[in-house]
């Protein structure tokens, strides 16, 4: 328990941080585990108050339940929710489900040029109103130019290379040998004008971390994390048509944590079942210097 409040006090540190030092910051919430203990941490480093918009890609693809979990918490919680998407790509049906591109080409369009023109302000942009209780367009296209990002270190090669603190060019293009070192808990968060910066409190979590923390804080996550009765759950929540369930009768959140501190996922990466990490070797780290999440 020591463990996870150092945890967490840096976390929450390194957003209160970047909320005082950049003007236009949002926050990507892709709705899985890891973005929604960050949200929770948000939650916490403002007293309840999640005082910056939150930022979903959507690519029409994800799983239902998933979706119907973030509007419901958009609700509960009052939260500034916008989502973006790439119409033209879905549209045309340049997508993988459509046969029309690869697995990596249909993420390349659906998610590093959606969050890119979203982030810019270059594409449609879609924002909750509370008041109507739907989406509507949103007439706001400032651009952002920091993003909290619940990225973590161990989960898959390239993160290991991110800083808490990550600098973009104006295109956000990531340039990994440029990046400034984080000695002793010391961040640069100054950056030239047109620098998009990417803000990771999540870096040194691993993947037990996260649901240790979960169960301290009593986080509600979307079902699909446990079995459901068939002998499988998922451990990385994505789009249907790529995201696979591992081998597991984990139920609830302390058996998930037995599963992790018994090794049964020893020697199987945790987004095992995300088939477009196998398409290209394992490796994403070319999509992600385009801008991948």
């Amino acid at each position: 328990m020591q463990h996870l409040g150092m945890l967490e006090n840096r976390s929450i540190h390194i957003i209160r941080e970047a909320y005082s030092e950049f003007k236009n910051l949002c926050m990507l919430w892709s709705i899985g585990k890891d973005s929604t203990v960050m949200l929770w941490l948000c939650r916490k480093a403002f007293l309840g108050h999640v005082p910056i918009p939150l930022i979903h890609i959507d690519t029409r693809y994800k799983i239902q339940s998933m979706v119907e979990y973030r509007d419901a918490l958009t609700r509960a919680w009052k939260l500034d929710m916008i989502y973006g998407e790439n119409t033209a790509a879905l549209t045309s049906k340049a997508t993988f489900p459509d046969n029309n591109a690869t697995r990596l080409e249909c993420c390349r369009k659906l998610k590093t040029e959606a969050l890119t023109n979203t982030l810019s302000g270059a594409g449609t942009r879609y924002r909750f109103n509370h008041e109507t209780d739907q989406y509507e367009i949103d007439k706001n296209t400032e651009p952002f130019t920091g993003v909290i990002v619940g990225l973590r270190a161990d989960e898959e090669g390239s993160r290991s290379k991110e800083r808490y603190f990550s600098a973009r060019d104006k295109d956000n293009i990531w340039h990994i040998a440029e990046q400034a070192p984080e000695f002793w808990n010391q961040y640069k968060t100054d950056f030239k004008y047109g620098t998009h910066v990417r803000i990771h409190p999540l870096l040194d979590w691993t993947e037990l971390d996260i649901w240790e923390y979960i169960k301290r804080e009593n986080i509600t996550m979307v079902p699909l994390y446990f079995n459901q009765g068939n002998g499988k759950r998922y451990r990385s929540l994505g789009c249907w048509p790529c995201t696979q369930p591992v081998d597991s009768s984990a139920a609830n959140v302390d058996e998930i944590i037995d599963e992790l501190k018994t090794g049964k996922f020893a020697n199987i990466a945790e987004r095992s079942g995300r088939e477009q990490d196998k398409e290209d070797g394992g490796g994403l780290e070319e999509l992600r210097k385009e801008g991948y999440m």
